[in-house]
């Protein structure tokens, strides 16, 4: 029997290629993201790989807009057997120079509305007791790298809320809490990011496909589990995180200003963080080779070889 799923910041990155795995395994959908159009179409993508959507335009930031996400996901489908949350904001700056507001909206959207979200879902699954909550978090929930203070508070925070909710769920084995955490993902947040650092930010390689990720996500639906982690040094740098201090930030400031900020000079300014732009919205953000371009690619030249072996000569 087909999921129903929920699913928040479904128009770009992780969330709109989740979207589309759900979408292909037959599981009915609720897209929720703050931009109308580019819902629209991401409902077509999913409505064409066979999917029931519903789309509810939603800020989650705005009181009262994850509980009316809910009804609507319960009014079309009658339950909520799945919820996804993906929506997030990023903004780089050295603390002082970031502005209040700004560092105040991004953890408003990665922490307190993602813990409305669980809010939210929560109550629908423990009146139905059962229920799977997958929320995306951040190798920066488990260590600190400069000029992304706003995102690690919010991401440290989220982490020990789902260790909170997973300890006060010990009791109700249908009901999963799972966090879902990636280290750099080629998704548009980079260039979507707020920015008062003067350069503009990238992602610090190994980079994961948003794909990859969209996997572990649906993973979790299939099989549910404490937390994933996405990215082959996440390990490592926890580890010299926790156990070599005085060395990682010796050599974080250093590694994050080389690989982790573009030479580009760039004019502060506030990105996505306070307002959607549809226009900067996809699953990839350009950081790693299209492979489907690269293999369509590959798969003509045969064709182009044969074509210039029978082209006459002249």
């Amino acid at each position: 029997m087909s999921r129903v799923v929920v699913l928040v910041g479904a128009t770009s990155g992780i969330g709109r290629a989740a979207a589309r795995a759900f979408a292909e395994r037959g599981d009915r959908l609720v897209l929720a993201a703050r931009a109308p159009r580019t819902l629209a179409d991401v409902r077509d993508e999913c409505v064409e790989a066979g999917a029931e959507v519903l789309t509810v335009p939603t800020d989650v930031t705005t009181p009262g807009a994850l509980d009316a996400l809910a009804d609507a996901a319960v009014d079309r489908f009658g339950r909520i057997d799945v919820w996804v949350h993906t929506a997030a904001v990023t903004a780089y700056g050295r603390f002082e120079q970031l502005p209040a507001r700004v560092f105040d909206q991004v953890v408003r959207t990665d922490l307190l509305a993602v813990a409305e979200a669980a809010r939210v879902a929560l109550r629908h699954f423990r009146a139905a007791s059962a229920g799977t909550l997958i929320l995306t978090g951040s190798v920066l929930g488990h260590i600190t790298a400069p000029y992304l203070s706003s995102y690690a508070t919010a991401k440290w925070g989220l982490a020990g809320l789902v260790r909170t909710l997973q300890q006060e769920l010990r009791d109700d084995a249908d009901i999963h809490v799972c966090l879902v955490s990636p280290g750099s993902v080629d998704t548009p947040i980079y260039q979507r990011a707020a920015n008062h650092a003067g350069q503009v930010g990238r992602p610090p390689p190994p980079i994961a496909s948003a794909k990859r990720v969209a996997r572990a996500v649906v993973d979790c639906a299939d099989h549910p589990r404490r937390e994933v982690s996405v990215g082959p040094f996440n390990g490592l740098m926890r580890v010299g995180f926790t156990l070599l201090p005085g060395v990682y930030d010796a050599l974080v400031g250093p590694l994050m200003r080389r690989l982790g900020l573009d030479d580009t000079a760039v004019d502060p300014h506030d990105g996505v963080v306070f307002a959607p732009d549809p226009t900067s919205e996809a699953v990839r953000g350009g950081w790693l080779p299209d492979l489907g371009r690269v293999l369509r690619a590959a798969g003509n030249l045969p064709g182009q070889v044969g074509a210039l072996v029978r082209r006459p000569a002249r």
